[in-house]
């Protein structure tokens, strides 16, 4: 991994655009927890929809995983770390 051999130094721009990015990749996963935790709870209530349920969750780890990609990207390009 290429990190930065400098110090470096982000402006007061690249920092609040840094923090509005890792806001909305908590929102994003913690809005994915909220609809897992809902698919499991209607399940245990009504079992008949375990089938719907589960195409449901097997779907949101590939969310996480995005939005922490997005997320990772963004941040590395703004710090200047570069992979081989």
């Amino acid at each position: 991994m290429g990190l930065p051999t400098q110090p470096l130094t982000l402006s007061a721009e690249q920092i609040r655009e840094l923090n509005t990015k890792v806001s909305n990749m908590r929102h994003d996963i913690n809005n994915t927890l909220s609809l897992m935790m809902a698919a499991v709870e209607l399940m245990r209530y009504k079992p008949e929809m375990v089938e719907r349920m589960t195409a449901t969750l097997m779907d949101q780890p590939t969310k996480v995983a995005a939005s922490i990609n997005q997320f990772t990207a963004e941040f590395e390009r703004s710090l200047g770390i570069t992979h081989p």
